[in-house]
């Protein structure tokens, strides 16, 4: 876990219901949330990671923008885990019920693979969300893992990473300029007015 979120002395902002790994209150995940997602595949087996599963995932990750407003600028899906990042767009958004739901299906997909109990999760301050932050996140901790574990030496060879922006089918986030046509897709979906007042980050870091 990040220190920065994770073991800040004020207590207020965790739940108080029993995990398997320490939990943000849910507010965290809520509105205009972004967040870095880890999901790990138990004794990281591998094997299931194939074309026809990132088709699927892809199809998964659709129905979840749709559900709860979300924009996936970013995901890489690895040998025995996976990463994705999810921007909240709307006051309804709510980044743990969406989680639930995509768990619950790719349950299917990857069997006899499991997942672990819990998801890892690092709630991006507002640092670390800045637009050009954000686009360093999204490169090291997400796009540039395949090279970093030495299977490929070009990120944008991987065959299993992309984005995930509901109306736009083909996506690359290698793509020269992608960042700047990314943000104007995002400026357009994006309620106004849903950070106001509102992000617990805030509240906590003063």
């Amino acid at each position: 876990m990040n220190p920065e979120v994770r073991t800040a002395p004020h207590p207020q902002p965790r739940s108080q219901f029993s995990h398997y790994l320490p939990r943000l209150k849910r507010e965290f995940y809520q509105a205009d949330a972004v967040v870095f997602w880890t999901l790990t595949v138990t004794h990281r087996q591998t094997g299931w990671l194939t074309h026809a599963f990132h088709s699927q995932f892809r199809e998964l990750m659709l129905h979840c923008a749709a559900r709860a407003s979300l924009l996936c600028p970013a995901y890489c899906l690895m040998p025995d885990h996976l990463h994705l990042i999810w921007m909240g767009l709307s006051p309804t958004s709510d980044q743990r019920n969406a989680m639930a739901f995509l768990r619950t299906h790719l349950k299917r997909l990857l069997h006899p693979a499991v997942l672990q109990h819990q998801a890892y999760d690092h709630v991006l301050s507002d640092q670390e969300r800045t637009q050009s932050a954000l686009a360093v996140t999204c490169a090291d901790y997400v796009l540039l893992n395949p090279p970093k574990a030495g299977l490929v030496d070009d990120p944008a060879e991987w065959s299993f990473s992309g984005a995930v922006i509901p109306g736009y089918y083909e996506v690359n986030p290698f793509k020269p300029g992608y960042w700047e046509w990314f943000w104007e897709r995002h400026a357009e979906v994006r309620e106004p007015g849903i950070e106001q007042g509102n992000s617990p980050l805030v509240k906590w870091n003063n």
